[in-house]
């Protein structure tokens, strides 16, 4: 049976945040849906899109009487508004996030909600380079998994609940240990982002001819770094937050480059060869999940 919320309040009414507002709609889950936010203009335009019915900037405000509380701001800012929510929050109230830093964000929720208030981590693994409630969509989670980090403080019944909305937004429920996240995510997300940026800006640094030579790239520059696009902000955050995770990836990466450029240097056809051929087996392998 799928679990039902009187009152929903989302804090952070993005990609992320509106999206789940939504599919929770659309599926029945959910009574009334208050907005947090700072963006007067974003949470008026979340309200004509029917993605929330009703908004405040004050989060202690928007979390009152609220059965379930979804915090989908920046990562950096998560521990600020769990001490600014803390004390307003219902007994029996369900807190979740959806950061895509998991170890510190969920030391810091324990610590700071009170008795009486459950929290769940989650991370869905799904999203779009864009940003604000107008890139919202409903079915954003379906056919993507979802990690939900619990310790051995959290609550099985809070936790079901939590996977329930999920699943019911068609993601895959995955649980994991909230490190055991921070090292696989700085490896498939965040080293990728911190290696698109790089990218391009390595192309964009070229001055050796007159013209910006952006303007020539084609589909397999633009594919590989769309990621580019994503919000700066967001990003910044994420790779301070993992900052130990996200460094041991780059250094692998270092490495994984640098053998490829004495391959090249050299003229070893035989070995471009082969890392060529290791990485198309290798991703030809994900492409058909």
């Amino acid at each position: 049976m799928e679990p039902y919320f009187k009152k929903l309040t989302i804090i952070g009414v993005g990609l992320i945040g509106g999206s789940l507002a939504l599919t929770l709609r659309k599926k029945g889950m959910v009574g009334e849906i208050v907005g947090v936010g700072r963006n007067i203009s974003n949470l008026e335009l979340a309200v004509k899109l029917d993605v929330i019915d009703k908004f405040t900037t004050d989060p202690a405000a928007g979390v009152m009487g609220a059965d379930l509380v979804v915090v989908a701001t920046p990562v950096a800012s998560m521990a600020e508004m769990m001490k600014k929510i803390a004390s307003y929050l219902k007994e029996g109230a369900l807190v979740t996030d959806v950061g895509s830093v998991k170890g510190s964000i969920v030391k810091q929720a324990e610590h700071l909600l009170p008795a009486g208030v459950d929290f769940v981590g989650g991370h869905p693994i799904a999203g779009t380079e864009e940003s604000g409630v107008c890139a919202a969509f409903p079915t954003l989670f379906e056919k993507h998994r979802c990690i939900l980090t619990p310790t051995a403080k959290t609550d099985r019944e809070a936790l079901r609940r939590v996977k329930g909305i999920w699943e019911a937004a068609g993601s895959e429920v995955i649980l994991m240990d909230a490190e055991k996240h921070d090292s696989i995510l700085a490896a498939v997300s965040h080293l990728p982002h911190v290696i698109a940026y790089s990218l391009v800006n390595t192309v964009d640094d070229v001055k050796d001819f007159e013209e910006s030579i952006l303007g020539y790239s084609a589909g397999g520059f633009r594919d590989f770094t769309r990621i580019a696009s994503s919000s700066p902000e967001m990003w910044r955050d994420i790779c301070l937050m993992n900052r130990e995770a996200t460094l041991d990836m780059i250094t692998r990466f270092e490495k994984s480059l640098s053998r490829l450029k004495v391959y090249i240097k050299e003229s070893d056809g035989h070995e471009i060869f082969k890392e060529f051929d290791k990485s198309k087996k290798a991703r030809d392998s994900i492409a058909k999940e």
